[in-house]
Protein backbone atom coordinates (compact mmCIF):
# COMPACT_ATOMS: atom_id res chain seq x y z
CA UNK A 1 0.00 0.00 0.00
CA UNK A 2 0.95 3.79 -1.17
CA UNK A 3 1.99 5.82 2.02
CA UNK A 4 -0.43 8.72 2.67
CA UNK A 5 1.28 12.00 1.69
CA UNK A 6 -0.01 14.41 4.43
CA UNK A 7 0.56 18.02 3.92
CA UNK A 8 0.22 19.84 7.24
CA UNK A 9 -1.22 23.53 7.18
CA UNK A 10 -0.32 25.88 10.07
CA UNK A 11 -2.78 28.54 10.48
CA UNK A 12 -3.19 31.71 12.32
CA UNK A 13 -6.84 31.78 13.47
CA UNK A 14 -7.38 35.73 14.73
CA UNK A 15 -10.59 36.55 16.62
CA UNK A 16 -12.64 33.13 17.01
CA UNK A 17 -13.89 34.02 19.74
CA UNK A 18 -16.04 36.03 18.06
CA UNK A 19 -20.06 34.22 16.57
CA UNK A 20 -18.38 33.86 13.20
CA UNK A 21 -14.77 33.23 13.96
CA UNK A 22 -15.76 30.61 16.50
CA UNK A 23 -19.20 28.88 14.99
CA UNK A 24 -18.69 29.46 10.75
CA UNK A 25 -15.09 28.99 11.11
CA UNK A 26 -13.67 27.05 13.46
CA UNK A 27 -16.03 24.52 14.20
CA UNK A 28 -18.17 24.32 11.25
CA UNK A 29 -15.06 24.42 9.44
CA UNK A 30 -11.67 23.77 10.66
CA UNK A 31 -12.84 21.54 13.30
CA UNK A 32 -14.76 19.84 11.14
CA UNK A 33 -12.24 19.00 8.18
CA UNK A 34 -9.34 18.34 10.69
CA UNK A 35 -12.52 15.73 12.08
CA UNK A 36 -13.10 14.35 8.42
CA UNK A 37 -9.49 13.48 8.31
CA UNK A 38 -7.97 16.18 6.40
CA UNK A 39 -8.90 17.78 3.00
CA UNK A 40 -8.54 14.60 0.57
CA UNK A 41 -6.99 15.46 -2.43
CA UNK A 42 -6.35 11.67 -3.05
CA UNK A 43 -6.85 8.29 -1.63
CA UNK A 44 -2.77 8.79 -1.16
CA UNK A 45 -2.84 12.85 -0.59
CA UNK A 46 -4.42 14.70 2.39
CA UNK A 47 -4.18 18.40 3.72
CA UNK A 48 -4.42 18.94 7.76
CA UNK A 49 -4.78 22.13 8.73
CA UNK A 50 -3.35 23.01 11.95
CA UNK A 51 -4.54 25.94 13.72
CA UNK A 52 -3.54 28.41 16.82
CA UNK A 53 -6.02 30.39 18.35
CA UNK A 54 -5.60 33.51 18.89
CA UNK A 55 -8.28 36.12 20.67
CA UNK A 56 -8.11 39.12 23.35
CA UNK A 57 -9.42 36.82 25.88
CA UNK A 58 -7.67 33.71 27.48
CA UNK A 59 -10.09 32.68 29.14
CA UNK A 60 -12.57 32.41 26.22
CA UNK A 61 -9.91 30.82 24.39
CA UNK A 62 -8.57 28.01 26.78
CA UNK A 63 -12.19 26.96 26.66
CA UNK A 64 -12.67 27.21 22.59
CA UNK A 65 -9.04 25.21 22.54
CA UNK A 66 -10.63 22.87 25.17
CA UNK A 67 -14.02 22.02 23.19
CA UNK A 68 -12.20 22.08 19.86
CA UNK A 69 -9.01 19.60 21.21
CA UNK A 70 -6.63 22.15 19.71
CA UNK A 71 -3.52 22.67 21.86
CA UNK A 72 -2.10 26.12 20.76
CA UNK A 73 -3.79 29.17 21.75
CA UNK A 74 -2.23 32.71 22.69
CA UNK A 75 -3.48 36.34 23.11
CA UNK A 76 -0.12 37.24 21.23
CA UNK A 77 -0.60 37.83 18.00
CA UNK A 78 2.96 38.47 17.10
CA UNK A 79 4.36 35.32 18.79
CA UNK A 80 1.78 33.60 16.82
CA UNK A 81 2.82 35.01 13.41
CA UNK A 82 6.61 33.95 14.85
CA UNK A 83 5.98 30.13 14.43
CA UNK A 84 7.17 29.03 10.95
CA UNK A 85 5.12 25.93 10.91
CA UNK A 86 2.62 28.69 10.68
CA UNK A 87 2.15 29.52 6.55
CA UNK A 88 -1.52 31.43 6.58
CA UNK A 89 -3.09 33.83 8.60
CA UNK A 90 -6.84 34.15 9.30
CA UNK A 91 -8.64 37.05 10.60
CA UNK A 92 -12.54 37.51 11.51
CA UNK A 93 -11.99 40.34 13.95
CA UNK A 94 -14.47 43.15 13.56
CA UNK A 95 -13.89 45.50 10.60
CA UNK A 96 -11.92 48.42 12.62
CA UNK A 97 -9.08 45.76 13.61
CA UNK A 98 -8.91 43.57 10.45
CA UNK A 99 -6.23 46.15 8.62
CA UNK A 100 -3.25 46.34 10.84
CA UNK A 101 -3.34 42.56 11.42
CA UNK A 102 -3.42 41.39 7.98
CA UNK A 103 -0.89 43.87 7.26
CA UNK A 104 1.38 42.42 9.92
CA UNK A 105 0.92 39.11 8.33
CA UNK A 106 1.63 40.06 5.21
CA UNK A 107 4.79 41.58 6.51
CA UNK A 108 5.60 38.40 8.10
CA UNK A 109 5.13 36.36 4.84
CA UNK A 110 2.28 34.47 5.51
CA UNK A 111 -0.96 33.93 2.86
CA UNK A 112 -3.79 35.45 3.63
CA UNK A 113 -7.63 34.68 4.32
CA UNK A 114 -9.70 36.66 5.93
CA UNK A 115 -13.70 38.00 6.26
CA UNK A 116 -15.05 40.87 4.91
CA UNK A 117 -15.03 43.33 4.65
CA UNK A 118 -11.44 43.20 4.64
CA UNK A 119 -11.32 47.20 5.22
CA UNK A 120 -13.36 50.44 5.80
CA UNK A 121 -11.94 51.82 2.63
CA UNK A 122 -11.58 51.01 -0.33
CA UNK A 123 -8.27 52.56 -0.59
CA UNK A 124 -7.51 50.47 2.24
CA UNK A 125 -8.83 47.35 0.99
CA UNK A 126 -7.38 48.15 -1.86
CA UNK A 127 -3.10 48.30 -0.59
CA UNK A 128 -3.87 45.10 1.42
CA UNK A 129 -4.19 43.40 -2.17
CA UNK A 130 -1.23 45.48 -3.23
CA UNK A 131 1.08 44.72 -0.13
CA UNK A 132 -0.07 40.88 -0.41
CA UNK A 133 0.85 40.60 -4.36
CA UNK A 134 3.81 42.80 -3.90
CA UNK A 135 4.73 40.14 -1.11
CA UNK A 136 4.28 37.33 -3.19
CA UNK A 137 1.59 35.93 -0.77
CA UNK A 138 -1.37 33.72 -1.47
CA UNK A 139 -4.60 35.47 -0.62
CA UNK A 140 -8.26 35.36 -0.08
CA UNK A 141 -11.39 36.77 0.95
CA UNK A 142 -14.12 35.10 2.29
CA UNK A 143 -17.63 34.98 0.03
CA UNK A 144 -19.34 32.35 1.75
CA UNK A 145 -23.11 33.18 0.02
CA UNK A 146 -21.66 31.60 -3.12
CA UNK A 147 -21.83 27.86 -2.07
CA UNK A 148 -25.53 28.04 -0.38
CA UNK A 149 -27.51 25.29 -1.31
CA UNK A 150 -29.74 28.03 -2.94
CA UNK A 151 -27.59 30.21 -4.66
CA UNK A 152 -25.77 26.63 -6.20
CA UNK A 153 -29.10 25.78 -7.48
CA UNK A 154 -29.39 29.09 -9.08
CA UNK A 155 -26.21 28.78 -10.97
CA UNK A 156 -26.89 26.00 -12.06
CA UNK A 157 -29.91 27.48 -13.83
CA UNK A 158 -28.08 30.08 -15.49
CA UNK A 159 -25.38 28.07 -16.50
CA UNK A 160 -27.77 25.61 -18.45
CA UNK A 161 -29.70 28.98 -19.85
CA UNK A 162 -33.23 28.46 -18.32
CA UNK A 163 -33.74 31.94 -18.19
CA UNK A 164 -33.32 33.14 -21.36
CA UNK A 165 -32.20 36.41 -21.47
CA UNK A 166 -31.79 37.57 -17.33
CA UNK A 167 -34.17 41.03 -16.59
CA UNK A 168 -33.54 42.06 -13.30
CA UNK A 169 -32.54 40.79 -10.13
CA UNK A 170 -34.34 41.60 -7.02
CA UNK A 171 -33.44 40.34 -3.17
CA UNK A 172 -34.91 40.69 0.38
CA UNK A 173 -32.90 40.30 2.75
CA UNK A 174 -33.09 40.89 6.93
CA UNK A 175 -35.55 40.06 10.06
CA UNK A 176 -36.37 41.79 13.25
CA UNK A 177 -33.04 42.98 15.69
CA UNK A 178 -34.31 42.80 19.33
CA UNK A 179 -33.40 46.31 20.43
CA UNK A 180 -31.43 44.47 23.53
CA UNK A 181 -34.29 45.42 26.39
CA UNK A 182 -36.82 42.78 27.76
CA UNK A 183 -35.56 40.66 24.20
CA UNK A 184 -31.77 40.02 23.75
CA UNK A 185 -30.70 41.98 20.75
CA UNK A 186 -29.19 38.90 18.02
CA UNK A 187 -26.18 41.11 16.64
CA UNK A 188 -23.66 42.86 18.83
CA UNK A 189 -24.26 46.53 19.58
CA UNK A 190 -21.29 47.70 17.58
CA UNK A 191 -23.09 46.66 14.81
CA UNK A 192 -25.24 50.21 14.78
CA UNK A 193 -22.28 52.61 15.42
CA UNK A 194 -20.63 54.02 12.54
CA UNK A 195 -17.44 54.71 14.73
CA UNK A 196 -16.63 50.96 15.05
CA UNK A 197 -17.04 50.11 11.96
CA UNK A 198 -21.19 49.65 12.04
CA UNK A 199 -23.55 49.74 9.36
CA UNK A 200 -25.89 47.49 7.32
CA UNK A 201 -24.93 49.10 3.81
CA UNK A 202 -20.88 48.21 5.07
CA UNK A 203 -22.04 44.88 6.06
CA UNK A 204 -24.28 43.32 3.30
CA UNK A 205 -23.37 45.43 0.21
CA UNK A 206 -19.91 43.57 0.44
CA UNK A 207 -21.91 40.82 0.14
CA UNK A 208 -24.16 41.75 -2.80
CA UNK A 209 -21.12 42.46 -4.97
CA UNK A 210 -19.53 39.08 -5.36
CA UNK A 211 -23.05 37.52 -5.34
CA UNK A 212 -23.87 40.06 -8.44
CA UNK A 213 -20.35 39.79 -9.85
CA UNK A 214 -20.01 35.92 -10.01
CA UNK A 215 -23.50 35.00 -11.13
CA UNK A 216 -24.66 37.97 -13.32
CA UNK A 217 -22.81 40.58 -14.26
CA UNK A 218 -20.17 43.14 -13.27
CA UNK A 219 -22.01 46.14 -10.97
CA UNK A 220 -21.64 49.31 -13.36
CA UNK A 221 -23.89 51.93 -10.88
CA UNK A 222 -25.35 52.28 -7.24
CA UNK A 223 -28.70 54.59 -6.15
CA UNK A 224 -28.72 53.33 -2.68
CA UNK A 225 -31.21 55.42 0.37
CA UNK A 226 -30.01 54.33 3.85
CA UNK A 227 -31.90 54.68 6.79
CA UNK A 228 -31.46 54.32 10.52
CA UNK A 229 -34.76 53.65 11.79
CA UNK A 230 -34.59 52.82 15.29
CA UNK A 231 -32.46 55.44 17.02
CA UNK A 232 -31.70 53.69 20.52
CA UNK A 233 -30.55 50.30 21.33
CA UNK A 234 -29.32 48.42 24.42
CA UNK A 235 -25.75 47.44 24.71
CA UNK A 236 -24.75 44.06 25.87
CA UNK A 237 -23.96 45.64 29.52
CA UNK A 238 -27.88 46.89 29.84
CA UNK A 239 -27.07 50.04 28.92
CA UNK A 240 -28.96 52.38 26.43
CA UNK A 241 -27.25 53.96 23.47
CA UNK A 242 -27.53 56.24 20.20
CA UNK A 243 -27.51 54.33 16.77
CA UNK A 244 -24.75 56.26 14.53
CA UNK A 245 -25.25 53.80 11.85
CA UNK A 246 -28.21 52.51 9.49
CA UNK A 247 -30.05 49.51 10.13
CA UNK A 248 -31.64 49.34 6.65
CA UNK A 249 -30.55 50.21 2.53
CA UNK A 250 -32.80 50.28 -0.57
CA UNK A 251 -29.90 49.99 -2.98
CA UNK A 252 -30.75 49.32 -6.82
CA UNK A 253 -27.44 48.17 -8.95
CA UNK A 254 -27.04 48.34 -12.39
CA UNK A 255 -25.27 45.37 -14.30
CA UNK A 256 -23.53 44.79 -17.11
CA UNK A 257 -26.25 43.24 -20.09
CA UNK A 258 -28.90 45.60 -18.98
CA UNK A 259 -29.68 43.48 -16.04
CA UNK A 260 -31.07 45.60 -13.14
CA UNK A 261 -30.75 44.49 -9.55
CA UNK A 262 -32.52 45.85 -6.67
CA UNK A 263 -31.54 44.49 -2.63
CA UNK A 264 -33.37 45.43 0.49
CA UNK A 265 -31.62 45.15 3.40
CA UNK A 266 -32.82 45.57 6.87
CA UNK A 267 -32.78 44.87 10.24
CA UNK A 268 -35.55 46.38 11.01
CA UNK A 269 -38.29 43.99 8.95
CA UNK A 270 -40.58 41.36 10.09
CA UNK A 271 -39.99 38.36 7.81
CA UNK A 272 -43.31 37.04 5.87
CA UNK A 273 -41.26 35.27 2.76
CA UNK A 274 -39.89 31.94 2.03
CA UNK A 275 -36.43 32.70 3.78
CA UNK A 276 -34.51 35.21 5.56
CA UNK A 277 -33.00 35.83 2.23
CA UNK A 278 -34.64 35.30 -0.85
CA UNK A 279 -33.86 36.34 -4.51
CA UNK A 280 -35.87 36.37 -7.37
CA UNK A 281 -34.73 36.53 -11.09
CA UNK A 282 -36.90 37.51 -13.94
CA UNK A 283 -35.75 36.19 -17.67
CA UNK A 284 -37.66 35.92 -21.06
CA UNK A 285 -37.97 31.97 -20.96
CA UNK A 286 -38.47 31.70 -17.00
CA UNK A 287 -38.56 32.94 -13.77
CA UNK A 288 -36.77 31.59 -9.85
CA UNK A 289 -37.16 32.37 -6.83
CA UNK A 290 -33.70 31.45 -4.51
CA UNK A 291 -33.37 31.30 -0.46
CA UNK A 292 -30.81 29.93 1.61
CA UNK A 293 -31.63 26.01 0.67
CA UNK A 294 -34.17 26.13 -1.99
CA UNK A 295 -34.66 27.21 -5.31
CA UNK A 296 -38.08 27.40 -7.21
CA UNK A 297 -39.01 28.30 -11.11
CA UNK A 298 -41.85 29.19 -13.03
CA UNK A 299 -40.92 28.31 -17.26
CA UNK A 300 -42.40 30.26 -19.41
CA UNK A 301 -44.70 27.48 -19.60
CA UNK A 302 -46.77 27.55 -17.06
CA UNK A 303 -46.56 31.27 -16.37
CA UNK A 304 -50.07 32.21 -15.38
CA UNK A 305 -52.20 34.85 -17.33
CA UNK A 306 -53.28 37.15 -14.35
CA UNK A 307 -55.96 39.84 -15.16
CA UNK A 308 -56.20 43.03 -12.70
CA UNK A 309 -59.37 43.10 -11.22
CA UNK A 310 -59.36 44.36 -7.49
CA UNK A 311 -62.76 44.17 -7.20
CA UNK A 312 -62.67 40.12 -6.40
CA UNK A 313 -60.79 37.64 -4.52
CA UNK A 314 -57.92 36.87 -7.38
CA UNK A 315 -59.10 33.10 -8.54
CA UNK A 316 -55.00 32.27 -8.66
CA UNK A 317 -53.25 31.32 -6.33
CA UNK A 318 -49.85 32.75 -7.49
CA UNK A 319 -47.92 30.47 -5.04
CA UNK A 320 -49.24 27.35 -7.56
CA UNK A 321 -47.04 26.95 -11.06
CA UNK A 322 -44.06 27.25 -9.18
CA UNK A 323 -41.44 23.67 -9.29
CA UNK A 324 -38.89 23.18 -6.87
CA UNK A 325 -35.23 22.58 -8.28
CA UNK A 326 -33.84 19.21 -7.17
CA UNK A 327 -30.35 19.48 -5.51
CA UNK A 328 -28.06 17.07 -3.30
CA UNK A 329 -29.46 14.91 -0.60
CA UNK A 330 -26.87 16.55 1.66
CA UNK A 331 -24.81 19.77 1.35
CA UNK A 332 -21.58 21.18 3.25
CA UNK A 333 -21.20 24.30 5.05
CA UNK A 334 -20.63 27.28 2.89
CA UNK A 335 -17.56 28.58 4.75
CA UNK A 336 -16.15 25.16 4.90
CA UNK A 337 -16.16 24.69 1.16
CA UNK A 338 -14.82 27.71 0.56
CA UNK A 339 -12.10 26.94 3.44
CA UNK A 340 -11.31 23.55 1.51
CA UNK A 341 -10.90 25.67 -1.75
CA UNK A 342 -8.38 28.00 0.19
CA UNK A 343 -6.44 24.97 1.18
CA UNK A 344 -6.16 23.37 -1.82
CA UNK A 345 -5.30 26.89 -3.62
CA UNK A 346 -2.36 27.19 -0.90
CA UNK A 347 -0.94 23.61 -0.90
CA UNK A 348 -1.35 22.24 -4.99
CA UNK A 349 -1.90 25.92 -5.99
CA UNK A 350 -5.45 25.12 -7.66
CA UNK A 351 -7.24 28.45 -9.19
CA UNK A 352 -8.75 31.00 -6.32
CA UNK A 353 -10.52 33.78 -7.58
CA UNK A 354 -12.17 35.22 -4.56
CA UNK A 355 -8.89 37.18 -3.86
CA UNK A 356 -8.37 40.60 -1.78
CA UNK A 357 -8.84 42.25 -4.79
CA UNK A 358 -12.60 41.05 -4.74
CA UNK A 359 -12.32 41.95 -1.14
CA UNK A 360 -11.97 45.48 -2.13
CA UNK A 361 -14.36 45.55 -4.79
CA UNK A 362 -17.16 44.33 -2.19
CA UNK A 363 -15.84 47.54 0.25
CA UNK A 364 -15.92 50.38 -2.84
CA UNK A 365 -19.55 48.88 -3.49
CA UNK A 366 -20.55 49.94 0.16
CA UNK A 367 -18.50 53.16 -0.04
CA UNK A 368 -20.27 54.06 -3.34
CA UNK A 369 -23.75 52.84 -1.54
CA UNK A 370 -23.10 55.39 1.10
CA UNK A 371 -22.13 58.17 -1.19
CA UNK A 372 -25.14 57.44 -3.83
CA UNK A 373 -27.15 58.01 -0.37
CA UNK A 374 -25.28 61.18 0.86
CA UNK A 375 -25.31 62.79 -2.38
CA UNK A 376 -29.23 61.80 -3.17
CA UNK A 377 -27.59 60.41 -7.18
CA UNK A 378 -26.53 57.71 -9.24
CA UNK A 379 -22.81 56.82 -8.73
CA UNK A 380 -20.59 55.02 -11.33
CA UNK A 381 -18.63 52.16 -9.89
CA UNK A 382 -15.27 52.43 -11.67
CA UNK A 383 -12.49 49.09 -12.08
CA UNK A 384 -10.35 48.49 -9.43
CA UNK A 385 -6.89 47.31 -11.74
CA UNK A 386 -5.31 44.42 -11.46
CA UNK A 387 -1.94 44.42 -10.24
CA UNK A 388 0.44 43.20 -13.13
CA UNK A 389 -1.85 43.53 -16.02
CA UNK A 390 -1.86 47.13 -17.93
Amino acid sequence: MEKLTVHTVGIVMNGVTGRMGMNQHLIRSIDAIRKQGGVHISDREVIMPEPILVGRNAEKLEGIATQTNISKWTTNLDEALSDPLCTVYFDAQTTNLRSPCVKKAIAAGKHIYCEKPSALTTEGAYELYALAEKKGVKHGVVQDKLWLPGMLKLKQLIDTAFFGTILSVRGEFGYWVFEGHGTPAQRPSWNYRKEDGGGIIFDMLCHWRYVLDNLFGNVKGVSCLGATHIKTRWEENGQPYTCTADDAAYATFELDGDIVAQFNSSWTVRVRRDDLFTMQVDGTRGSAVAGLRKCWIQPYEATPRPVWNPDIDSPLNYFDNWIPVPGEPEYENAFKVQWELFLRHIVKDEPFPWTLREGAKGVQLAEKGIESWEKRAWVTIPDLPVIGKA
